[in-house]
C-alpha cells in the first residue's frame, strides 16, 4: 500500500494542508514545522506525487538545457555539453527539478523544439550552453520574457541577460602569456568557430598579450572549411610559429595531428595550449597544456540563477564569472629557438 498525505499527516501529528504546504515549501510554514514533516516523510518512504503537485502550482518541474546545433563531429563529440548537462542535473535535482535536453543539426529545427518545449509547458525555464551570433534561440527567450541563462557571453541585452561565464579574453591573455613566458615570440591562434562569442573573447586576449609584448599578432587560423587544413601546411611554412593557442582541447587533438602530418613535432617544434581541460587533454600523449574553465561551477551557477528566476528571486540581468586555472603537461616546452 502506498504512503499518502493522510498517513504522514497523521504521525507528524499536523494537519494535511499542512503537508501539502510542506512539500511546496510554502513560506507559511515554520523551518521547524518542515522539518519535522520531511524527517516523518523520509522515515516513512513518502515520495510525492509531482504531477498532481505540479498542477497545482502550475509548473513543470523541469529545466531545458539547449545544446547549439550538432552540426559538426566536433560538436557532436565535445564532452563539454555532455559535462554541463552532467553538472545541471546534478544540481536540479537537489531543486526537485527534471532536466529535458534541446537539440537539432539546425537552429531552425532547434527553435522550433524550443518553441514546443515552451508552448506546451514542458519546461519552466531555459539553460542555454553556448553564445552565438546568429542564433535565433535566445531572441525567442528574450522576447517571451522566458526565464533563462545564458553560459557564455549574450551579443546584446547584457544588463538584462543573467549569464555565467569564464573571464574568456582573460583566458586568451594568460593563454599567450605562458607561451610568451617560454620564450615563444610566433604564435598563432587556431579555431574550427568564428560565431561564438568565446571565439572573439579568446582570439581578443591572444591578440592582448602580443601587443603588450611588443609582439606581431597574426589572423585567426580558421578551420571552418575543409580547403581550410590543406592551406594550413602554407601556414606553418610562411609564418614559421612556434606555437599555438588552439580554442579546445577536442580542436587542439586534431590540429596535432594535423601538423604531424606535416612534419611538424608537438611539442619539439610546434608547442600547444588550448582549453577546457576536458578528457581529451589527457587521450594521447603528449598530454595537452590547457586551461580549466570548470565546467561543473559553470552548469551548477547557471542552474542556481535560472531556479533564482522561475522563483522569482531574481528578476535583473546578472553577470557571473566562474575562475580558471592552468593545468600544465607536456605540449608546451621552452622556446631555444629564437
Amino acid at each position: 500500500m502506498s504512503i499518502t498525505v493522510k498517513d504522514v499527516a497523521k504521525k507528524a501529528g499536523v494537519a494535511t494542508s499542512t503537508v501539502s504546504r510542506v512539500i511546496n515549501d510554502h513560506p507559511s510554514i515554520s523551518e521547524e514545522t518542515k522539518r519535522k514533516v520531511r524527517k516523518v516523510m523520509e522515515e516513512m518512504g513518502y515520495v510525492p506525487n509531482v504531477a498532481a503537485r505540479n498542477l497545482g502550482k502550475q509548473q513543470a518541474s523541469s529545466i531545458g538545457v539547449i545544446l547549439p546545433p550538432l552540426d559538426t563531429k566536433e560538436r557532436l563529440g565535445n564532452p563539454f555539453y555532455l559535462e554541463t548537462i552532467e553538472a545541471i542535473n546534478e544540481e536540479a535535482s537537489l531543486f526537485q527539478m527534471s532536466v529535458a535536453v534541446a537539440s537539432a543539426p539546425d537552429f531552425e529545427t532547434l527553435l522550433a523544439n524550443v518553441t514546443r518545449m515552451h508552448l506546451q509547458k514542458q519546461v519552466d525555464g531555459f539553460i542555454l550552453t553556448y553564445s552565438d551570433n546568429h542564433d535565433p534561440v535566445i531572441d525567442y527567450l528574450f522576447t517571451h520574457k522566458i526565464p533563462f541563462t545564458l553560459i557564455g557571453q549574450p551579443y546584446k541585452h547584457e544588463e538584462k541577460i543573467v549569464f555565467v561565464d569564464n573571464d574568456n579574453q582573460l583566458l586568451g591573455k594568460q593563454a599567450a602569456e605562458f607561451l610568451i613566458q617560454r620564450g615563444h615570440q610566433r604564435i598563432l591562434f587556431a579555431t574550427n568557430t568564428t560565431r561564438e562569442n568565446l571565439y572573439f573573447e579568446r582570439y581578443f586576449g591572444y591578440q592582448k598579450a602580443l601587443m603588450m609584448a611588443g609582439l606581431p599578432t597574426y589572423p585567426a587560423v580558421k578551420f571552418e572549411e575543409p580547403a581550410d587544413f590543406v592551406f594550413f601546411e602554407e601556414i606553418l611554412k610562411k609564418d614559421r610559429p612556434t606555437a599555438l593557442v588552439v580554442i579546445d582541447d577536442l580542436f587542439a587533438v586534431r590540429i596535432m595531428q594535423l601538423a604531424n602530418m606535416y612534419g611538424y613535432k608537438v611539442p619539439d617544434d610546434l608547442s600547444v595550449i588550448s582549453f577546457n581541460n576536458s578528457i581529451f587533454s589527457t587521450l594521447t600523449h603528449p598530454y595537452i597544456t590547457s586551461i580549466d574553465v570548470d565546467v561543473a561551477r559553470l552548469g551548477k551557477l547557471a542552474t542556481q540563477k535560472l531556479m533564482d528566476q522561475i522563483n522569482h528571486q531574481l528578476t535583473d540581468g546578472i553577470k557571473v564569472i566562474v575562475p580558471h586555472k592552468l593545468i600544465v603537461r607536456e605540449t608546451v616546452i621552452q622556446n631555444e629557438k629564437e
